[in-house]
């Protein structure tokens, strides 16, 4: 089968479907579609074809693009197009998640699967609420039962429509804990340029004084930093 008679078919696809499209759920489409017996697309066709079409909607020229997120293919505009779209969407676009539920979302997401005691191991405080707003808004989904605890408690994890949210492909696309804290550490440590007469230590020295420290509660210790006017004073 000719790629250039697979690719529209593979952009009417993905432009109509209300859910990302994965290179299994594409190749099957198309070959029911097309009914093609002996001629059928493969898997190398279809990889082929989407990257065409991501090249081509990458251009400029177009205010949308081919992406991969929410465990398949979707077109989504760029995002320097969002204010744009804001202002069609309205109060759909401000509706934001509180602090609590932000801190569960974040531990749901490092310690999947997980049960809500072990996220209240964490946080210290109950989460009743913050996991019944994370599944009312589908972010979170109960994946099973923890077998071999106590009462047979509801395990959690994070949903499709979660790593469509934030624009990643699977759990092991978001960033490394160890790479959050650094970039922190760097903007937390940068010293005035006008004082470089004074000594100071170096990033990397700082960096290796930070002890991360997981137990068996999953808690995460940080060792308190010099402050900058201290650092001054030695």
């Amino acid at each position: 089968m000719e790629i250039s008679q697979i690719i529209p078919h593979i952009e009417a696809l993905i432009f109509a479907s209300d859910k990302a499209l994965s290179n299994e759920e594409i190749i099957e489409l198309i070959n029911n579609a097309l009914g093609f017996i002996e001629d059928r697309a493969d898997f190398e066709q279809i990889e082929i074809a989407i990257q065409g079409i991501k090249e081509k909607y990458d251009s400029e020229f177009y205010a949308f693009e081919l992406k991969q997120s929410g465990g398949g293919w979707q077109f989504l505009t760029k995002p320097m197009y969002h204010k744009t779209i804001a202002l069609l969407n309205g109060d759909k676009f401000l509706k934001k998640l509180s602090a609590a539920a932000l801190e569960t979302l974040a531990i749901i997401a490092y310690k999947q699967p997980i049960t809500k005691s072990e996220i209240e191991s964490i946080r210290g405080v109950n989460c009743d609420y913050a996991v019944q707003k994370l599944l009312e808004k589908d972010l979170i989904i109960i994946s099973g039962r923890n077998e071999d605890a106590v009462g047979k408690p509801l395990i959690y994890a994070t949903s499709k429509s979660f790593m469509d949210y934030f624009g990643i492909n699977s759990a092991s696309d978001l960033p490394k804990i160890s790479e959050v804290l650094m970039e922190e550490l760097v903007k937390a440590t940068v010293i005035n340029p006008a004082e470089t007469d004074t000594e100071s230590e170096s990033v990397e020295q700082i960096i290796d004084e930070i002890i991360i420290q997981e137990t068996t509660e999953t808690t995460i210790e940080i060792v308190d930093m010099p402050k900058a006017d201290e650092m001054e004073g030695e």
